[in-house]
């Protein structure tokens, strides 16, 4: 027995030698990839968990680009088209439903407005969008002569043409919204796109059913 005790302490002092071996390489190891980071999935989608390198390139990765900042900026003009047909409802629909329908579009654009200006501001961008063939552009959109007919409409026949053109006008919105989703990559516009989708797909289906 006490021949046997320096031997104990020994094999003991080895593995001792060998777990903090194996402890300090995996210290290392932890060391060089860094600290994990818990990265906020995208809309629908759950968090993922990056290693420091893959989250420097993620967040590269997220800056705007240019199918964000058009998007932002046409979605404002398409809005102000739609606050213009809204305006007209107060006094010249005949249904108190529509009517109620025209301030509820009212109350929702006039604010996503605001957040795509300020969003636009915050990047060093003007909300006015480039080109001359930027109103062409945007799917859905009234021509002057449709908004000159709308104007000019009173009662019933008002009611038929406003939800004619709204009904289009939101669909424009919605594939203008659909394809940004596609194409853009910032997270935030991301969201607003989200947001017009699903309120404006149901007010279509809501404006069917008043057809």
């Amino acid at each position: 027995m006490k021949v046997a005790v320096p031997a104990l302490l020994g094999a003991l002092a080895l593995g001792a030698t060998g777990c903090d071996a194996g402890s300090s390489d995996q210290g290392n190891s932890r060391a060089s990839s860094g600290p994990s980071v818990i990265a906020p999935g995208k809309p629908g989608e759950a968090a993922e968990t990056l290693s420091a390198q893959d989250a420097r390139r993620r967040g590269a990765d997220d800056q705007p680009n240019s199918a964000d900042v058009r998007y932002a900026q046409m979605m404002i003009e398409h809005h102000q088209q739609a606050l213009k047909m809204t305006e007209l409802a107060p006094e010249q629909a005949e249904s108190g439903q529509l009517k109620r329908l025209a301030e509820r579009i009212a109350a929702a654009q006039k604010p996503e407005i605001a957040v795509m200006r300020g969003w636009l501001e915050q990047h060093g961008r003007g909300a006015s969008p480039e080109g001359h063939d930027a109103h062409e552009a945007m799917p859905g959109m009234a021509s002057a002569a449709q908004l000159t007919r709308l104007r000019a409409a009173r009662g019933d026949a008002f009611d038929t043409l406003f939800l004619k053109l709204m009904i289009t006008h939101h669909q424009g919105a919605v594939t203008m919204a659909t394809e940004v989703k596609s194409a853009g990559n910032d997270v935030q516009v991301e969201e607003m796109a989200d947001d017009v989708i699903a309120q404006q797909t149901t007010e279509i289906s809501r404006m069917r059913d008043m057809s």
